[in-house]
This record gives C-alpha cells, structure tokens and sequence, in this order.
C-alpha cells in the first residue's frame, strides 16, 4: 500500500501548477513549457476545444430558435448576466449563470465570468494597447495606490514578445502616452471616422489624436501564427461565438496548443480550486487543493512552482482561502491588504452624435474594430479636478431606415427596399479609477458554494473622482463632436451601471516594492512565499485607461521566465 501511495504522489507531482487557462493562464502555460517544465493546468470550468466546441461559430440567423435574441424567462433569471452586451443567444453557453456560481455583493457589482478552458479569452472584446511611462508613473506622481516597482522599459521587450506571437493589429502612430508595438496590418477607419480624426488633428493641433484601434487580430498572419495553425480574420464581428479560424488571440487558438505540443502539459478541466497548500517546514507552497467540479472528492496536485492565474477576483479568493498557520489570514497576507484596493474601468457613460455629411458613402461588411481616441486629460501634468483620465473608443454607421407604409406585398417590397438616413457615431468611456483601500472583496464568514469553498463578497463602488471625469468627458467629446461639425450630439449615462459590469477588475494582490504595503515584488512573486506567482489582473497596482489584456500577457511571460531561471538556480 505504501508503494501505491508513493506511486499516487508522483503522478500527482508537477514541476509547474498553473491555475486558470484564460488570457494569462494560457501565457504561463506556454512558458513554462516551453522552457522544459512538465506542467498541470488546473481549469474550474468545462472543457472546450478550439473549433470542435464552438457550436454556434458558422449557425445562420434563422437557425437560432429565437433569432440570436435570449427568451425572457433566461434574461429574468439571470438579472446581472443579463446586463452583459456580450451575452446573446449564439454566445449564451460560455457565461456563467447567476444561480450557478452565486456571490455576495455589500455594493452593486456585476461579476461577468465564463469558466471553461480559455476562461474570457473567448469572450474578450480584443482590445490591445501598452502602457506608457506615464501610466507607470501615476502613482507617485498624483499620489495614491503605492508605486509601481517596475515601468515601461521593463515591460517593453515583453510586450514585443507577446505582441509577435498573439498577433496585434494596429498603425504606428508615435505616441508619447500610447507606445507604439510590433503590429501586423491596421484596419482601416470608415470615412467620417477619418473626417473626424482630420478635424480634431486641426482644431488641437494632435493634443488629441484619434487612431485606428489596437486588438488582437490576424489582418496579414505571419509564420509564427501559421505555425499555431491560426488564419486570417476574416470580418465577421461574430468572434464571442469562438473563432474557427483562429483570426482573434485566444487561449484555445494559441497558446495552449502550442503549449500542449511539448508534450509537457496535462490539462484537468472541472477542477475547482480550493487553496494553495503551505509547507510550514520549507517556508513555500507545496501545492493545490483541488475538487472536482462533479463528484466533489478532494485531491492535491504538488508542483514547485504556482501560477495563479484565475482572473482577478477568483485569485484572490483563492489566496484568502488559503489559510495556515503561518499565514492564518491568507497566503502572504501579512499585511491585511490582500483583496484591498479593487479597482475596475468606468464605462457608465456614452456619447452619440449625427453627421449630415460624406452621403455618397455607406456602411458596407463588417469590422470587428473601432477606432480610439487615447487619454488626453492630465497626461503630462495635472489640469482637472479629477485625477487621472480617460481613454475612449469610437465608432460610426450609416444608418438605415424603411418605409412602413402600406399592406401586403407592398409593405414587404417597402421593408426590403433600405433606405439610407445619416452617419451616427457613438463613444463609450474607458476611465482609469483609484485603488482605495474602500473597495475591496472579503470571504464570507457563512456561506459556501456548491463545493465547500467560501462565497466572496464585493464591496466596490464610484466615488467623486469617477463622477468628475464623467461630466469631463462630456464637457471634451460634445465640444470635440461640436467642431467637427456633428449634430444631434446626446450623452447617455448608465447611473445604475454598477462596476465589474466591462470584466476589467484589478487589484487585490497588488505589485510593490515595499513587502509593508503590497503583496508581490516586481517578478510578481509574493513577497512572504516566493514560489507563487499571481500575473493576471490581480496583480495589478494600478489600472490606467488602457484595455489591461496586452499588460497580463507581457506581466506573465516576463515572469514565467524569471520562475524557471530561479528554479535552475535552485532559488525556488
């Protein structure tokens, strides 16, 4: 028996755990196998194989029992799902659903997951842009959060080598608060989106530049993504499906494959974490709790280095979870600040507007692409009240219209003939808000979910920086629209759009150099338990108006390169 036991401990023994499989979960797992380490990817949701388990990706309109649209009855038993723009008939079978996977909110949070190999890369909205100095530096420049203990030239080369083998499309346009990247082809921006980018270059004279925008899709694929066996995107727009022909960065098209083709990795899907294991006597982790999904058993994977990579709030669940009695409060939560200071995107408000102009041209296929109008408020020094800023997106179409007039077969001739109305354009906000220590996510003392793990409670709300940036953004983009010569310009505010609704929370483990206040150093290794790595959103120590996708990515390589030279050297 003693033998069988032994035998059952090194099938169970890994050199790597990484846990989740999404954006950056699929990085570690890349890595760390390609540098030689025989790694377990630890996934709470289903299994889901590129193309064989996208169901929907090629269905026609009419062959959607409601028409792409989601019967009442589902939207009313899912009120905080429902809120999610992604969430539709063709796309509804990778979210997670209200009553699967409840939580507890002290405050209106809407926690949009979608647990399945790939996690919400088959959901994301593909946005891709870096981060500058100046977003590194806003810590200790206008004095919140604490500062950061890395910075751009740190991240660069990271970011060109994640750039490269994702595949970003985008133009190069020389941008001190925007750095340019290693992009494939741009996509082309629609006529009054070029008008509108003329106007604003001539009326600020590029105080506000207005780009093509930045995302992760194949316009021209290079060697390196034929070899992932990824195709050119084709302009579907139909990506939240899962794309067959892996035009879009996903785990599921890119790097789990490419990791799996080492033969160094073991996927278990239906693994719903538990904890990290500590061993007291070596002063590390030692390994993961795990239970499955279905018969709820218990079993400990071990592994000399941990990879958690469960999506920002999951991760610090976990970490909180993780109790011993070294660590009675959380894994390396000496401090007490683990799960404090969540921050998140604004995106409550948007702007539209009319352009009577440029009618001798239309809206013809489809782009899954916007453009982008990069932060212009308090870049280079401080100029509002509020601090920070915004970034945002913009896009535009022609709009159309039918004559409704009429009976019989004269209506139906009158509802085929499109008629053509004027250019409409809309704007959302992207605004960067501040850690406070205010917003943050706790266990709850009493409650569990299905398999014995603690719910979480969020308590993350706005405050009055976020309600400034609001009125500011409507003050800029109605003067911007203004000048350009548009019309009929309205603002459209959400006040009951809670946060977490856009999946963009951060922090909760955040990087720092100081162990007194943050929980990770700049390899994004705890400070107390150095052979466990947290690099997707919840490391993060600050949020910028950036989409944050591209940032994890770079964060996670750079740090599953430093795990495996430390594990060489025998320092983990």
């Amino acid at each position: 028996m003693s033998y069988f036991n032994i035998d059952s401990i090194n099938e169970r023994t890994f050199d790597a755990i990484v846990i989740g499989s999404g954006i950056s979960g699929g990085w570690s797992a890349k890595e760390l196998t390609g540098k030689g380490l025989r790694t377990l990817v630890l996934e709470r949701g289903r299994e889901v194989k590129h193309v064989t388990d996208y169901p929907t990706t090629m269905k026609q309109p009419w062959e959607f029992d409601h028409l792409g649209q989601l019967p009442k009855t589902l939207k009313d038993a899912n009120p905080i799902l429902s809120r999610a723009g992604a969430w539709a008939e063709d796309s509804e079978h990778f979210f997670v659903k209200d009553n699967e996977h409840p939580y507890i909110q002290d405050k209106p949070f809407d926690w949009i997951r979608g647990y399945q190999t790939g996690g919400k890369s088959l959901m994301w909205a593909r946005g891709t842009q870096r981060w500058s100095q100046y977003d590194f530096d806003g810590p200790v420049r206008d004095s919140y959060a604490v500062e950061w203990p890395i910075g751009y030239k740190d991240i660069a080369p990271w970011y060109s080598y994640v750039e490269k083998f994702a595949g970003i499309s985008g133009n190069k346009d020389g941008l001190p608060q925007l750095p340019d990247g290693e992009f494939l082809p741009p996509h082309e921006q629609s006529c009054v989106e070029k008008h509108f980018t003329k106007e604003m270059a001539k009326h600020y004279k590029g105080a506000r530049p207005v780009i093509i925008g930045r995302c992760a899709h194949l316009t021209k694929p290079q060697p390196i993504h034929i070899e992932q066996g990824r195709g050119q995107c084709m302009n579907r727009n139909l990506c939240r499906r899962g794309c067959p022909y892996g035009g879009y960065f996903s785990s599921n098209s890119s790097t789990l494959p490419w990791a799996a083709k080492t033969g160094k990795l073991t996927m278990r899907p239906d693994s719903v974490v538990h904890s990290i294991i500590y061993d007291e006597q070596k002063g590390n982790a030692a390994g993961v709790r795990v239970i499955d999904a279905h018969t709820k058993e218990m079993t400990e994977y071990y592994a000399k280095i941990i990879f958690v990579n469960a999506s920002a709030l999951n991760s610090n669940l976990i970490l909180l979870n993780s109790t011993s009695s070294r660590f009675p409060n959380g894994l390396g939560n000496d401090n007490g600040l683990l799960g404090k200071y969540i921050s998140f995107h604004n995106f409550r408000t948007t702007i539209s507007a009319e352009y009577e102009g440029l009618l001798d041209s239309k809206t013809e296929g489809i782009r899954p692409n916007s453009s982008y109008i990069p932060r212009f408020r308090n870049v280079f020094k401080q100029e509002t009240d509020f601090l920070r800023g915004y970034a945002a997106g913009f896009g535009s179409s022609r709009m159309t219209y039918s004559d409704q007039e009429g009976f019989g077969e004269e209506l139906k001739a009158s509802l085929m003939n499109r008629k053509f109305g004027n250019w409409r354009v809309n704007s959302w906000m992207m605004g960067e808000t501040i850690p406070k220590e205010s917003n943050f996510v706790a266990l709850d003392s009493q409650q569990k979910d299905a398999w014995g793990v603690p719910l979480l409670r969020t308590s993350v709300a706005y405050d009055d920086n976020d309600e400034k940036m609001i009125r500011d953004f409507h003050e800029q983009m109605t003067e911007m629209l203004t000048v350009a010569g548009f019309k009929n310009i309205q603002t459209h505010e959400k006040p009951d759009k809670a946060p977490g609704l856009d999946i963009h929370e951060m922090g909760g483990v955040r990087m720092g150099k100081d162990p007194k206040t943050s929980l990770l150093n700049k390899w994004n290794q705890i400070h107390t338990c150095k052979n466990v790595f947290v690099t997707d959103g919840a490391c993060m120590t600050t949020n910028s108006t950036q989409n944050p996708s591209l940032t994890y990515m770079a964060i996670t390589a750079r740090a599953a390169n430093h795990a495996v030279e430390e594990l060489r050297k025998g320092n983990l």
